[in-house]
């Protein structure tokens, strides 16, 4: 038997090995900190036994799959732990995700915050009993006896769910066993102690808002404890960040019960949003985007024709107007295709780079919103590219810049993802051949590292995602590229070629911002709501030390609002130390403090976000200054504690 390790080296076996035998073989150091194995790219239990040649990895806890398998272990102890304490609850699911694991339990009585520490301290326990965890298979009626014996409702609905089939597997450690796939740890010590239960939310069964409401633990695990504690620390810089927190005191948006997840800007919130927008406009211009505007109501007979109505009709919302069925749009491209077949196109016109500020609506179930994160309507910034065949390349590869562009000015970095074909898609396989292909030669004519993720594209096409990471280090995808030979066949567009011979476009969806209310909610948490002047809502706090200096604070005002600046005046009879305070708090990146010495000398004081105080300067000198450093839009690192 050959085992082929990651690294191309090959082992030879003359009998049956087990993964961790295969460790051990390797070296005794591997052994102890691996977690899982990766046999032909499935990740197994370090107890699976190899019978054949394959390719194998071993995985510790630095690898994803092996950190996945510590914490998908430290559920199952999580579980067991709640199961000791609360022996009436009822199990459903508990996966590991990204940042940890969870696990959706029916509590007979809600528990609260204050109960994470009991089961914390019931998880050590367990923990520290060694408890060695075992799998073992069942015929599916005696899988569904032993759930039904143990009083687990959720596990025999999921039982039931499965496969005539189906081989059903359980996982034991000491008297508790979870009806699961794996894979998992040798026993419960191996978990460690560096976990952490963070949070408590409520999840629908199944995610269906018509199911029962159940109580989901959120927790983490890391192999070693500064990791741990470096993870607590993120979180609680993200909760002072959080933009639903600091969109409410910093005056930008609400949201209210008459709608849930649909967002309201308030004045402050607008100035933002515009100023997003004017941005936008002005390097689409550049980039050679004209720029449309698109109804929001359109009727049902398009939305077949796209692909819409039979592949997302889920998350639309549809009204009936004069007899017949309409639908919200979810998306904007179709009636970018209909603006493209309102005339006759040439290959002269090509390509052809339509941006439009649309705003799109789609269901999303109620549990899943999330301040400007997750709503039911945003402006998209999408644009719609189309282009012959030859053109597809260069095409991408201006895209690419543009978004890189965006992102280098708000100091983010990002990585790349190239999504291939899912299996809910429509089109064939030389049209979905030639798409990926497209992509992946401009990725790699601009030499930018990317990740392939198998069977994540849209429908009609491969994509390029973008996932920028925030000042704290999460990562949220934005930026997107599609490639769509699917919508100019199924709207039958068309253009003269050179040869005076019909031809089809070839179509590009994207965008930079991706939604702008979600990149607002991430630009509020990366900035931690001190935006850089260029972008703040209001830019400059104009305070007089007493009602005596009111008139020359008033002229100043109006100075700066002539030269463009967005500035305020405080006018109440507060002390100036409670004025700048505020205006901290405010997180106002200039304070002009205006007294008598000011008034004299016709002079102001400037305190920044930045500096701190600046010291007296001329106004005339002060609005070059700053209008300079709009006009770059610079970013400069706040060093003032705002409080």
């Amino acid at each position: 038997m050959k085992i082929t390790l990651k690294d191309g080296s090959v082992k030879e076996y003359s009998q049956p090995m087990s993964v961790i035998d295969i460790a051990s073989d390797i070296s005794e150091g591997l052994a102890r900190v691996a977690c899982a194995g990766e046999v032909n790219g499935e990740t197994v239990d370090l107890r699976t036994v190899l019978k054949e040649d394959c390719a194998l990895n071993i995985l510790t806890a630095k690898d994803e799959g092996g950190l996945s398998t510590l914490r998908h272990t430290a559920s199952h102890v999580m579980a067991q732990a709640v199961k000791r304490l609360y022996p009436g609850a009822k199990l459903a699911i508990g996966p590991s995700i990204a940042d940890g694991f969870y696990y959706d339990i029916d509590f007979e009585t809600p528990i609260a915050a204050e109960d994470m520490e009991k089961i914390e301290a019931e998880m050590k326990k367990i923990i520290k009993e060694n408890l060695p965890i075992n799998r073992f298979e069942l015929p599916r009626e005696e899988a569904l006896a032993l759930m039904k014996e143990k009083d687990e409702p959720y596990k025999v609905e999921l039982i039931r769910d499965l496969p005539e089939d189906a081989v059903i597997s359980f996982y034991s450690q000491g008297e508790f066993t979870d009806l699961c796939a794996g894979p998992h740890l040798r026993s419960t010590k191996e978990v460690g102690k560096a976990f952490k239960l963070t949070s408590i939310a409520g999840a629908y069964w199944r995610g269906d808002e018509h199911n029962k409401m159940l109580t989901r633990l959120y927790a983490t695990a890391f192999p070693k404890k500064e990791d741990l504690d470096a993870y607590l620390t993120m979180l609680e810089e993200a909760k002072k960040r959080d933009h639903r927190k600091l969109g409410r005191e910093l005056g930008l948006f609400m949201m209210h019960e008459a709608g849930p997840g649909f967002p309201f800007f308030l004045p402050k919130g607008m100035v933002l949003k515009n100023t997003l927008l004017d941005y936008w406009r002005e390097i689409h211009k550049k980039a050679g985007y004209v720029e449309i505007s698109t109804p929001v109501i359109l009727n049902r007979s398009l939305w077949e024709t796209s692909g819409h109505w039979d592949h997302y009709q889920a998350n639309m919302y549809t009204t009936v107007i004069d007899g017949q069925d309409y639908a919200i749009k979810p998306m904007n491209c179709p009636g970018g295709v209909l603006v493209y077949a309102s005339q006759p196109r040439s290959y002269r016109d090509l390509p052809l780079r339509m941006g439009e500020l649309g705003l799109v609506h789609r269901h999303e179930k109620s549990g899943q919103l999330h301040g400007l994160m997750r709503v039911r309507c945003f402006t998209q910034d999408d644009a719609h590219i189309f282009m012959t065949p030859e053109q597809i390349k260069d095409e991408i590869m201006g895209v690419a810049k543009l978004i890189d562009q965006v992102y280098k000015l708000f100091g983010f970095k990002y990585h790349v993802e190239l999504s291939t074909r899912p299996e809910d898609s429509m089109g064939s396989d030389e049209d979905w051949e030639m798409a990926t292909e497209g992509l992946r030669s401009a990725l790699d004519a601009l030499g930018l590292d990317y990740v392939v993720n198998e069977g994540d594209g849209a429908f009609y096409g491969p994509k390029i995602d973008f996932h920028l990471v925030d000042a704290i280090g999460r990562t949220w995808q934005c930026g997107t590229i599609q490639l769509d030979f699917q919508l100019p066949q199924r709207f039958e567009l068309e253009y003269n070629g050179a040869d005076g011979e019909k031809h089809r476009p070839i179509m590009i969806h994207r965008v930079a911002f991706g939604s702008i209310e979600r990149f607002i909610g991430i630009l509020i948490e990366h900035f931690a709501g001190a935006f850089p002047t260029w972008l703040a809502p209001v830019q400059v706090k104009v305070l007089p030390i007493s009602d005596k200096f009111m008139d020359y604070a008033e002229a100043v005002n109006k100075k700066l609002e002539e030269a463009g600046i967005r500035s305020e005046l405080d006018t109440r009879s507060e002390k100036i130390g409670y004025k700048i305070r505020e205006a901290q708090m405010q997180k106002i990146p200039y304070m002009l403090v205006l007294g008598q010495k000011e008034e004299e000398s016709g002079v102001i004081s400037v305190r920044s976000r930045f500096e701190g105080d600046e010291g007296q300067k001329n106004l005339d000198e002060f609005i070059q200054e700053i209008q300079k450093e709009i006009a770059d839009k610079v970013i400069r690192e706040t060093h003032i504690e705002q409080k």
